[in-house]
């Protein structure tokens, strides 16, 4: 799971993968305009942190990664 994020929010988003024990990659994108525009590449156009993606999926924010969750989505999508 890898997730181009930099937020003070993203704090109790980071406990998801963890408490399934996922590793991640958190990518700090704070002052880059080159990082951000690659993140918004990647992420259709999404501007808003964090921006997750699952094995190069792209999912969303964070009520997308929880939505995902609680309708056990997320954890099929994990285990690829």
């Amino acid at each position: 799971m890898a997730g181009l994020t930099r937020s003070r929010l993203t704090r109790p988003l980071k406990n998801c993968p963890k408490q399934k024990g996922v590793e991640f990659t958190e990518y700090a994108i704070d002052g880059d305009g080159a990082a951000r525009d690659r993140m918004t590449d990647r992420a259709n156009g999404g501007r808003s942190l964090p921006q997750i993606f699952i094995n190069d999926q792209h999912i969303g924010g964070c009520d997308e990664m929880h939505a995902l969750d609680a309708q056990g989505l997320l954890d099929p999508l994990l285990a690829k």
